[in-house]
């Protein structure tokens, strides 16, 4: 993303590292031009991964309720007791039978993964998005570097993120032993072993790469045609990033209903499906959601992903630039002789 300077309708001009801003005929400082994309392009990595870390524990701190029904809509053989048909419907019926606070838990260990886990992923992906583009399009965005970019960005942000994963949906799902996050890790890793906080990562993965290339293409592509002097522009970074992740979401629910069965190791479906020990693997989890629910079990809870995941990604890309706009901003101001 080339950070840049100009006025409405005059070229763009290059800013200096001390915030100067010239034209050609060299003169006169546009304070109204104080955006993010009018700043140096040389936006440090830790600029990068502090915003990403706020972006990322805002995200799943402000939807963690709605995150919560996602997991249990898309059980397999769910308990009576917890069958839902709207997602409000659902948070009121768990509030009102487990609990004012039951739609939070395992909040705590979400957080501490969402902080490090999309401080690497912003970081990874401004970096490479920023190398790859000069070498697929020297003067200007290729939509195809923006989609490795976030794919090798997704390598990073799942190695940290998925045995947060793990701990968080066994904790939301219904009649859950799991009291506490550290009481689940001691459990999980006493009666399963390490290998479980890993046994849905090659899922994770498939689901991520292609959820992360289509987001990021589709939000830099509507960058362009919103926002196309890539200026701060709220308004502009709320409707790309919540468009961008209802599209991703819809197109990658099947993966997502996967990783979830792999993740909880829903008993009952696993009993149904007559599977003894512990169901491993991708194409191990696709023919049991099949076997159980056929085609339309791939798209269990999808109107929850879509739900949960279109303020998700608005929520995070407009914490995320104003974070990088604020902090960039700032280092500029404090070297900058007034």
């Amino acid at each position: 993303m080339e950070l840049r300077c100009g006025g409405m309708g005059s070229q763009a001009v290059g800013r200096r590292m001390d915030g100067d801003c010239r034209d050609g005929g060299g003169g006169s400082k546009d304070a109204g031009s104080e955006d993010y994309e009018n700043l140096p392009t040389s936006a440090s990595l830790s600029t990068h991964m502090t915003a990403g870390a706020m972006a990322g524990i805002m995200e799943h701190m402000v939807m963690y309720p709605v995150d919560s029904v996602k997991t249990r809509m898309q059980s397999l053989n769910p308990d009576p007791k917890a069958q839902y048909t709207s997602i409000y419907g659902a948070l009121k019926k768990i509030v009102r039978t487990e609990g004012f606070w039951r739609p939070l838990r395992g909040l705590n260990v979400m957080v501490m993964g969402a902080g490090p886990a999309h401080a690497m992923y912003f970081g990874c992906y401004e970096k490479m998005k920023r190398t790859l583009n000069a070498v697929f399009h020297h003067h200007g965005n290729s939509h195809i570097a923006n989609g490795i970019a976030g794919s090798m960005a997704t390598l990073l942000h799942d190695a940290v993120m998925n045995p947060a994963e793990v701990v968080k949906q066994r904790m939301q799902m219904y009649n859950s032993p799991h009291r506490s996050a550290l009481g689940c890790i001691r459990t999980v890793w006493r009666t399963e072993g390490l290998r479980a906080f890993y046994r849905s990562y090659t899922t994770q993965l498939t689901m991520n790469i292609p959820f992360q290339s289509i987001h990021f293409i589709t939000y830099e592509f509507l960058q362009e045609q919103v926002n196309p002097h890539r200026g701060y522009n709220p308004q502009s970074h709320i409707l790309s990033g919540g468009l961008a992740g209802a599209l991703a979401a819809a197109a990658t629910t099947p993966l997502d209903v996967c990783k979830t069965l792999l993740n909880t190791q829903e008993n009952m479906a696993l009993s149904l499906a007559n599977i003894s020990g512990r169901l491993t693997g991708m194409a191990n989890a696709f023919r049991t959601v099949y076997q159980l629910n056929g085609l339309p079990g791939y798209f269990k809870g999808m109107q929850a992903r879509i739900i949960y995941q279109m303020p998700s990604t608005a929520i995070s890309w407009s914490v995320y630039e104003f974070f990088k706009y604020f902090l960039t901003k700032h280092k500029l101001e404090t070297r900058t002789p007034y």
